[in-house]
């Protein structure tokens, strides 16, 4: 058997993160968090339709919610690195041999955010694009 699992790397060039921080980077987050970012976010899952989450949340309850003040609460939570997303709810749909698949769902805020994150990762043809990343 190699040694290669004891190995540790050598030179001026490695480096380990002493922050607590996400690699999330603040140029990133804002550019998720920008509203017509946000906005086309929300399009998607609103034409995704879908089930509501374990909060009970449905897609037509949500503009409603964000309009109320709420949206910005998750926007302060996630700025500062407290947003924390809700677990996902179970069920079980049937599969056609007869048996039983386990689906999540997640919330309509944790659609929007990750549909959000996922737009300004991904290049116009969904490709992933790490110069979105500094």
């Amino acid at each position: 058997m190699s040694d290669l699992n004891t190995r540790i790397p050598s030179g001026s060039d490695v480096t380990q993160r002493t922050d607590k921080q996400p690699a999330f980077s603040e140029i990133l987050l804002e550019l998720t968090l920008k509203p017509s970012n946000i906005l086309e976010a929300w399009k998607r899952v609103r034409a995704n339709k879908g089930a509501a989450g374990i909060d009970g949340m449905t897609i037509d309850d949500f503009p409603t919610w964000a309009k109320d003040g709420n949206w910005k609460r998750i926007m302060s939570e996630l700025r500062v690195g407290q947003y924390q997303p809700s677990p996902v709810r179970r069920v079980e749909i049937d599969k056609p041999d007869g048996g039983k698949r386990q689906l999540g769902i997640p919330t309509i805020i944790d659609r929007v955010i990750k549909q959000s994150k996922k737009k300004d990762t991904h290049d116009k043809n969904g490709q992933f694009s790490g110069l979105n990343y500094t």
